[in-house]
């Protein structure tokens, strides 16, 4: 049987009757959802604004990823093995409790699917993460968020206390983006510890490879004997695959085989596991780039306190300038010299650590902002 194909609405009469019938299709409360916003690129101007690591892929990772060009005509590996199994070794745990995913994010999302439903609530400090909000309402379920400390760090005493018994989820940034604070290891270990063990306490540690201070715990160590822990890491930063999109969840078992289950089948590419592979194989050399962007953070922190701005220790590439009101009038003050950074209106901004001579160029703007 064929059927009359309907024409799209031509005058604004049709154009409202339309979108009035689309807004009874679409969820009523997906207007009030925010959206993510990811950093500017201008085209000429020193890109300071999404905590990618400036330097290209190592061109052992870039032959990898050429050479898996030639099979993109078949279907990736569904749950990439060969990349699960590689993980595991590396971090002596069984590959049945590694998930991959397509950047830590569509982890965080499919942890909220698969433990959330319209009557659980999750909860995260605030400012942390922006996609937790987003993910969170996503999955139907509330959020309750916690204030950050006055040091910009996570409050988890009050993190517990906002545990109710409805409570599936709590989501941990250590080290936090945006305000590049981590939380000692003793402090986490009791914190988690003290979480009910119906609630999956996931600890998303994006940043880990750029943490110098021996007082931050290792998430994986901290899983061992907590089968309540989902720790997640990303290959976007320190291994420089940002636009290959390719994460790793390392949990308990009933939790990946649910992560399995709730993600969108062929989501990790060929190429992002054939690149995760070879960066693996690189790990040494990429790992020895991330001390550098620390050391690099580290003095570009000092060259801002000596001028009088107040930023937090960072255990990231980036840093957290806290100026409330005046973020962003600061922030065209670096646009207007060519420096994109990334703004948090009436909050702070963050700004990436990128080459030396980048870096230089955004400190010549601060100075001159002072």
């Amino acid at each position: 049987m064929a059927f009359a194909r309907r024409a799209k609405p031509a005058t604004n009469a049709e154009r409202r009757i339309w979108h009035a019938t689309m807004g009874r299709v679409i969820r009523a409360d997906l207007d009030q959802l925010p959206s993510y916003v990811p950093g500017r690129s201008i085209p000429g101007a020193v890109k300071l604004a999404s905590n990618e690591v400036a330097v290209a892929p190592l061109p052992s990772v870039i032959a990898a990823i050429a050479d898996a060009a030639a099979g993109v005509n078949r279907y990736p590996a569904g749950t990439a093995p060969t990349l699960r199994e590689r993980i595991a070794a590396q971090l002596k745990v069984p590959t049945s409790q590694v998930a991959i995913g397509a950047g830590s994010v569509a982890l965080c999302d499919h942890l909220a699917r698969a433990a959330c439903g319209p009557a659980s609530e999750v909860v995260f400090a605030w400012r942390s993460f922006e996609a937790y909000p987003i993910i969170t309402q996503v999955a139907g379920a509330r959020a309750r968020v916690v204030p950050l400390r006055g040091d910009h760090t996570h409050d988890l005493p009050a993190m517990l206390a906002a545990i109710t018994p409805q409570t599936r989820l709590v989501f941990v940034c250590n080290p936090n983006n945006p305000t590049g604070t981590a939380v000692p290891g003793e402090e986490l270990a009791a914190f988690l510890d003290a979480v009910p063990g119906g609630v999956l306490t996931v600890l998303d540690e994006a940043y880990h490879e750029f943490v110098t201070d021996p007082a931050v715990a290792d998430g994986v160590a901290l899983r061992r004997g907590r089968d309540n822990l989902a720790v997640l890491r990303t290959f976007s930063k320190a291994y420089r695959l940002a636009g290959l999109r390719v994460g790793y969840c390392v949990g308990a078992e009933p939790v990946i085989t649910a992560l399995h289950k709730v993600s969108v089948p062929f989501s990790v590419t060929t190429l992002a596991q054939a690149a995760a592979l070879a960066s693996l194989d690189a790990a040494d050399e990429l790992l020895a780039h991330c001390k550098d962007v620390a050391a690099e953070r580290d003095r570009v922190r000092a060259e801002l306190l000596a001028m009088g701005f107040t930023v937090p220790d960072s255990q990231t590439n980036f840093v957290w300038l806290p100026l409330g009101e005046r973020s962003a009038a600061f922030n065209e003050h670096c646009l207007a010299r060519k420096i994109v950074i990334r703004p948090f209106a009436g909050e702070g901004v963050r700004v990436t650590i990128g080459e030396p001579a980048e870096n230089e160029a955004f400190l010549t703007a601060a100075r001159e902002w002072r």
